[in-house]
């Protein structure tokens, strides 16, 4: 019922006002008593309206209230001069009516204020500044163009001339509020917004153009100027029962700053006749106040495009689960340490990545495996935090650059690994990782990354459950089945090989596939038959060609499974000699990786002291004997010079037996 009736009180109101404006056009005598009334009843109606919002909904009701006894004021002000002083001769000035139609802007700017702290929940710098401008823009537009008539026409006693400059005052605070609300809204007021933005610009232009007229005695009682008012106070009205919209616009939004520089703009205009016409003090005043906001405002603007680019730049650095930097981030920051190297500093490139993560997220769900990602990634970056940067690279794949001091390497990353471990009821999360030390190992960011993707994996394949350490074991269970004197072999040069490459300074991934590679080194000779492996006699030129075929046959074994594929680089190279003269490839010197020349050296002397059918086995001294008379020709001298210190034997000086123009001889190895 209410309902319909506020939509019947609109509906009338409507044919009120549009009457009002068909007479005043048509010149018809809207001065009459009979019209007054009904002008005054648009303007009751339109204050019960609002009323009606007031008594039926709590929700900002206060500020509805200043807006009701806003109109309110103003109808009974409208009220007292129909009854008291229209049409009559000598009516006084200030009157009773003035009193109650000047409580109108007060009423109006608490009703404003009000609304405004219930509905706006973001109060940006900008915003503020926006509402600034636009006020002061427009009462400096109002003041240029009506302040100068009406005081040059404002003359008698003090109560006169405060009442006839209230007027213009109160106009022009009122349509700077109305511009500011919109500006406040971020310049998307929504529907309500709007109306008492609008109600406001024109009662403000219908009592600005009043008094204007009033001064300068153009004014006639029933122009068209009058239908302003019973409009303004339609519209307010009509905002009272509209539903809020809290919204306001966003920072990119193109309207905060096309706004802004139409309100800068039409200062600058507005500046530019004063140039020529002459501008009354207020209103200078007002556009200079003006002018500082807009270079204030612009000034912001760049300021937040600034931080905008700055965080977007962030954003596109940084993974979003985590808060860690990201590959883009890596790769900008790798190239620029490699650059800044110095010996005395070197750094270190560490891969990480997590062992029973996929299980985790299967059973638990793909929130709580982000939560997980999260909460690893914030432990590993508090645990690295002393010595470097931590980035996410993706999935469950973790990074840190941080600086490489000796055996300091070693405990940053266990500290790093225990950062990235995880176990309870039914699940454990761990890490696998690869470490590449700079300029060590390399001084180019692809291949760090490729080298301790390489180790990582290589790491991860040597757990029990991994599928490289799986392949191995296969690989040696076929070892062991066809050929038991060609396994207890492998497993004893990998023995022999770990001490060794520890006693030279490898690291721990380097350690990990040099043992891995003694251990399969001759898989390539289960291709090889059983005639050529088991022959007494020597081997002929087809039968050698046959068995040097054993290195790449194992590198295309090994190959295969991704996590050994370190290692098969290693067993191509196995066979390589120091002075350039063995196979597959001729490589020569420091050319050959070191884990291939620690397994070539390892390899000799567990088959020089083994019986073989084609001779039988030699002593340990024998075998050391002879290792040293290759050195420098099969063998690397500080490869074989770090065999002897680890089997606890003096090494004697050796005197190179490419010296003198000698030929390089080979020692007796297994074939």
């Amino acid at each position: 019922m209410v309902a319909r009736a506020l939509q019947a009180l609109s509906i009338a109101a409507l044919v009120l006002t549009a009457f009002v404006a068909v007479t005043a056009v048509g010149g018809s005598p809207t001065d009459d008593l009979a019209v007054k009334w009904l002008y005054n009843g648009l303007m009751a109606g339109a204050a019960a309206i609002c009323l009606v919002r007031v008594l039926r909904t709590r929700a900002e009701r206060a500020a509805w209230s200043c807006f009701a006894i806003a109109l309110v004021t103003y109808t009974a002000g409208e009220a007292v001069w129909t009854a008291a002083y229209a049409g009559r001769a000598g009516a006084p000035y200030p009157s009773a009516a003035d009193a109650l139609w000047l409580l109108f802007y007060p009423a109006s700017y608490a009703g404003i204020v009000l609304l405004v702290r219930a509905r706006v929940h973001e109060f940006r710098a900008s915003l503020w500044l926006d509402g600034l401008l636009g006020a002061l823009t427009a009462a400096a537009f109002g003041a240029a163009l009506v302040f100068p008539t009406v005081r040059a026409a404002t003359h008698g006693s003090a109560g006169v001339v405060a009442t006839t400059l209230a007027y213009p005052l109160g106009d022009l605070v009122l349509l700077g509020l109305a511009v500011g609300l919109l500006a406040l809204t971020g310049w998307r007021p929504g529907r309500a917004w709007t109306l008492i933005a609008l109600a406001l610009a024109a009662n403000a232009v219908g009592d600005t153009l009043y008094t204007y007229q009033s001064a300068n005695g153009t004014w006639t009682d029933g122009s068209l100027n009058d239908v302003l008012f019973p409009v303004a106070a339609l519209l307010i009205a009509w905002a009272a029962h509209q539903p809020p919209a809290r919204r306001t616009g966003s920072p990119e939004s193109w309207r905060v700053v096309l706004m802004p520089a139409a309100l800068a703009l039409t200062a600058l205009a507005l500046g530019a006749y004063g140039l020529f016409a002459g501008l009354d003090q207020l209103a200078a005043a007002l556009l200079v106040a003006a002018g500082l906001v807009a270079l204030v405002r612009f000034g912001l603007i760049f300021d937040e495009n600034q931080r905008l680019l700055h965080a977007s730049r962030k954003e596109a650095k940084t993974d979003a689960l985590t808060g860690l930097a990201n590959r883009r981030a890596l790769m900008r920051d790798l190239p620029r340490a490699l650059s800044q190297l110095e010996a005395a500093a070197p750094r270190a490139l560490v891969l990480f990545d997590l062992d029973g993560f996929k299980r985790y997220n299967d059973s638990f769900g793909h929130p709580a495996g982000d939560a997980l990602l999260a909460r690893l990634g914030g432990q590993l970056r508090d645990a690295i935090k002393p010595f470097g940067r931590t980035y996410r690279l993706g999935g469950d794949e973790f990074c840190i650059l941080v600086r490489a001091s000796g055996p300091g390497l070693e405990s940053v990353i266990t500290a790093a690994c225990a950062a990235l471990t995880e176990h309870g009821d039914g699940f454990e999360v761990r890490s696998s990782h690869g470490a590449v030390v700079m300029p060590g190992d390399t001084r180019d960011a692809s291949d760090a990354l490729r080298l301790a993707d390489q180790r990582m994996y290589g790491r991860k394949g040597s757990r029990p459950s991994a599928a490289g350490r799986q392949t191995r074991d296969v690989l040696l269970g076929l070892l062991r089945e066809r050929q038991p004197q060609l396994h207890d072999h492998l497993r004893d040069v990998a023995r022999l090989a770990r001490p060794v490459g520890e006693r030279l300074g490898m690291g721990t991934e380097a350690l990990d596939e040099l043992n891995r590679a003694a251990e399969l080194h001759d898989i390539g000779k289960v291709a090889v038959p059983d005639a050529i492996l088991d022959k007494r006699a020597p081997l002929d030129a087809e039968e050698w060609a046959f068995m040097r075929r054993h290195t790449t046959i194992g590198q295309r074994i090994l190959g295969a499974a991704a996590a050994l594929r370190p290692v098969a680089r290693i067993v191509r190279a196995s066979q390589e000699r120091w002075d350039g003269q063995g196979y597959p490839d001729g490589l020569a010197g420091t050319q050959i990786p070191l884990g291939a020349r620690i397994v070539l050296v390892c390899d000799a002397f567990d088959a020089m002291t083994r019986d073989r059918p084609y001779r039988p086995s030699l002593s340990r001294e024998q075998a050391l004997a002879e290792l040293r008379r290759c050195a420098g020709g099969q063998f690397d001298p500080c490869v074989v010079e770090a065999f002897c210190d680890v089997l606890g034997v003096r090494t004697e000086s050796v005197s190179l037996s490419t010296s003198g123009g000698a030929a390089p001889r080979q020692s007796r190895t297994s074939r």
